[in-house]
């Protein structure tokens, strides 16, 4: 009877502490998926954005740093303004290797790229909080494999004077893809909320502040 005692007390004992680290919607990743990244629609994407150049946020619904198209230096998400922003309009027609922020391996992702993680067919999507912080993330899912990443819409950092805006209802993701229509100031990008998830080319120029969530070179 003891023995039997123990292994019941064990055992809710187990599901506590389980239960205390954990919620409906929080869903740990395999430990591997951080190196190696996530499969969604054929595309690899990091399971993190990215942070200070070279590396990685330290979990998924980190906002991480902020970035001006086609320039390396980034900004971290702190709320307000900031002493050392580029006012200038970055140049080029492509977002140049030299240039990408990302970790070794991996790189600012294209437009068919974000096109395909769109791809309503194959990949479904829904806004949930995320974590036990329960931070509001946007959820991306492969229909055949399961395999999900999370987006923080962390808002971004203004043109004239990087101002940074509340976070929590707007995520703005740069492609390294140009604008066909204002191909001298603007690129393409994810922009999303609660509602929507779709790319945008116009209305915000290079010299904003957005996210980067890499993908596999």
């Amino acid at each position: 009877m003891k023995k039997i005692h123990y292994s019941v007390l064990t055992l809710v004992l187990g599901l506590v502490l389980s239960g205390s680290s954990c919620n409906a919607n929080d869903e740990p990743n395999d430990p591997a998926d951080d190196a190696n990244g996530v499969v969604i629609n054929g595309v690899t994407w990091a399971t993190r954005n990215v942070d200070a150049p070279g590396t990685f946020a330290a979990k998924p619904e980190d906002s991480g740093y902020f970035y001006q198209w086609n320039r390396e230096k980034g900004w971290p998400g702190t709320f307000g303004p900031i002493s050392d922003w580029n006012s200038t309009t970055p140049s080029g027609i492509t977002w140049e290797k030299a240039n990408d922020p990302c970790p070794t391996g991996w790189r600012v992702p294209t437009r068919d790229e974000f096109d395909k993680l769109l791809n309503a067919s194959k990949v479904s999507r829904e806004f949930i909080d995320y974590g036990t912080q329960q931070i509001p993330v946007m959820k991306f899912t492969d229909k055949t494999t399961g395999k999900s990443i999370y987006l923080k819409p962390a808002d971004n950092r203004s043109s004239g004077d990087g101002w940074h805006n509340s976070e929590g209802s707007t995520g703005y993701y740069w492609s390294s893809t140009n604008s066909t229509i204002y191909p001298d100031g603007s690129a393409f990008f994810l922009l999303f909320d609660r509602e929507v998830a779709e790319l945008w080319e116009d209305g915000y120029g290079r010299g904003n502040g957005f996210s980067i969530r890499p993908v596999k070179e």
